[in-house]
C-alpha cells in the first residue's frame, strides 16, 4: 500500500477513534458509569419534602449529577419518596406534586421534621440502628436538614450535628404533623 495511503487511514482512525471517546465522554455515559461502579448506592424507604426555594421547583435528574438530563421538576414542600441514596444525591419515586416517575436529587434539597409531638423530642444517633450511641435529642416538630438515607433510617443534620434519625421520628411532610 503506497505510504500516504496508509498515514491517511492511520489518521482516519485515530480521527475516530478521538470522536467516539469525545461523544462517550459528552453524552455523559460514563460519568453514569463511573457513578453506578464507584458509589455505593443504599436501598432507602423514607418520606421527605422539598426545600428548594427554586420557582421552577426542584430539578429531578437521570442520574445522581448535574451533569445529567433533566426530567421534570417537584415544587417546594411538596412530598417525594426516597428508595434509594448514593453520595450526597438521592433516587425518588411518588412525589406527591409535579415530577411523575422515578429520578434522582440533590439530597441537600430536601428535608423532613421530627416527630416526637408532646415529648421533649427525639433521639438522633451515631449511626443506622438503635443500638449505636445516643448523639442529641432534637427537639419534637423541627426541621432538619436531609443528608442521605439506609433502609428506613434518615441522615440528617440539626444545628450542625449529623446523625440517624429512626423512621418512629421522621415526618417527611411539610405543612402537616404526621400523628
Amino acid at each position: 500500500m503506497p505510504k500516504n495511503i496508509n498515514s491517511s487511514l492511520s489518521k482516519l482512525v485515530i480521527a475516530l477513534g478521538l470522536t467516539g471517546i469525545s461523544v462517550f465522554i459528552n453524552t455523559g455515559i460514563s460519568e453514569q458509569i463511573v457513578f453506578a461502579k464507584s458509589t455505593n448506592v443504599k436501598k432507602c424507604d423514607i418520606l421527605a419534602y422539598v426545600t428548594d426555594t427554586d420557582p421552577q421547583g426542584l430539578n429531578v435528574r437521570s442520574g445522581g449529577s448535574p451533569r445529567n438530563r433533566i426530567l421534570g421538576q417537584v415544587p417546594i414542600n411538596e412530598t417525594v419518596q426516597i428508595i434509594a441514596a448514593a453520595k450526597n444525591w438521592v433516587q425518588i419515586t411518588n412525589a406527591s406534586d409535579g415530577f411523575s416517575g422515578t429520578g434522582w436529587v440533590s439530597a441537600l434539597k430536601l428535608g423532613l421534621s421530627t416527630r416526637g409531638y408532646g415529648t421533649n423530642g427525639v433521639d438522633m444517633y451515631a449511626s443506622a440502628n438503635q443500638q449505636s450511641r445516643k448523639i442529641r435529642q432534637v427537639p419534637a416538630d423541627v426541621a432538619v436538614k436531609l443528608l442521605g438515607c439506609q433502609g428506613d433510617w434518615a441522615q440528617v443534620e440539626y444545628q450542625g450535628v449529623k446523625g440517624w434519625l429512626a423512621r418512629e421520628d421522621q415526618c417527611g411532610a411539610a405543612l402537616t404533623t404526621c400523628s
